[in-house]
């Protein structure tokens, strides 16, 4: 039995995490903390959890393995707190909002000897399983080029600190960029080598709501990435992930959430909804950490693909204040 705790209920993730842990027979939710008075009562009520009042107070139940579902600017203090008291750890993206905390994330990881995830829920989706698989054997032969975008409504109206530049580092570009650029690497089993981006406010929400990043890989192939907050309340859901390779033999277009079924709700926001039937990529993300904590290795997605997401993103602000290319690698 794995003995699994979440640190902070500030990410919108938590809520759907948590129903996830407490069907696994091979997990106890031991408990959740979380900073904020009404919200941390309010989510542990629903779930029928235990809020314990501070992360060490949590951390002092013998954990096997935590989930860190804070704001970015506060994941690390909640990483080294965790890796002192011996827990395995996944943890939400972006891991940090510096390259420095997340390289101290690192170091304070290998010296207590415990593992650290990063949570790129999309390498588990079904559909971008089958199009790593076909790529890795050689189907599609090489790639090219890539299109890829990554819009949802802001996610601030459910979280404000999504739009806080201190707590989140960003915007649109902070917050959608690193699936892409995750699910970019993964693919072509490559790192970015230089970035050149526009990043913008089109909607006036004082933080950046949408960026378009071009990429050049160390392969030789090249990416245009579409991140942003685009999509209105009304969409008929919260947004979604889509990817165009142009390949040595041909055409391949990824729609991550394809899979759906229309729904029709009355005197409601979206009157429209899109239901989507696929297997739950959450679900098997979190299968994995568990698995992994359990048989005692590194899960399958690491510390360094987090840091390797970020690097870009921060180049990418980089590009766009500086009004140049970017080299990374």
């Amino acid at each position: 039995m794995t003995r699994i705790g979440l640190l902070s209920l500030a990410h919108i993730h938590a809520e759907s995490y948590l129903p996830i842990l407490q069907a696994m027979p091979e997990v106890q939710v031991i408990g959740v903390t979380d900073e904020d008075p009404e919200r941390g009562p309010r989510i542990a009520g629903q779930h029928g959890v235990t809020l314990y009042p501070s992360p060490k107070a949590l951390l002092a139940e013998q954990l096997d393995a935590v989930i860190i579902t804070s704001e970015n600017l506060r994941r690390r203090p909640l990483v080294e707190l965790a890796a002192q008291a011996g827990c395995q750890i996944l943890c939400e993206k972006q891991i940090a909002t510096t390259l420095e905390d997340a390289e101290a994330m690192r170091a304070a990881c290998q010296a207590a000897g415990v593992s650290f995830m990063t949570a790129f829920p999309m390498r588990f989706d079904a559909t971008i399983s089958a199009v790593r698989h076909d790529m890795q054997t050689g189907r599609y032969g090489r790639v090219y080029a890539v299109n890829g975008i990554n819009h949802s409504e802001n996610p601030s109206g459910h979280r404000a600190w999504f739009a806080d530049p201190t707590l989140a580092g960003g915007g649109a570009v902070m917050d959608h960029s690193p699936h892409l650029v995750d699910l970019l690497r993964w693919f072509l089993q490559a790192e970015v080598e230089t970035v050149q981006a526009e990043i913008t406010d089109p909607l006036q929400a004082g933080i950046d709501t949408a960026g378009l990043i071009n990429l050049r890989f160390t392969d030789g192939a090249i990416a245009t990435l579409d991140s942003s907050w685009s999509r209105p309340t009304t969409y008929p859901r919260w947004g979604h992930l889509k990817f165009n390779l142009i390949t040595e033999r041909g055409l391949v277009v990824v729609d991550a959430f394809a899979e759906h079924l229309d729904a029709y709700v009355q005197h409601a926001a979206r009157t429209t909804e899109w239901i989507g039937f696929a297997p739950d990529a959450n679900q098997a993300m979190l299968k994995e950490f568990i698995r992994a904590t359990q048989e005692g290795r590194q899960p399958s997605v690491t510390w360094q693909d987090g840091y390797e997401a970020l690097r870009v993103t921060l180049a990418a602000y980089q590009s766009a204040r500086e009004e140049r290319a970017v080299r990374v690698a």
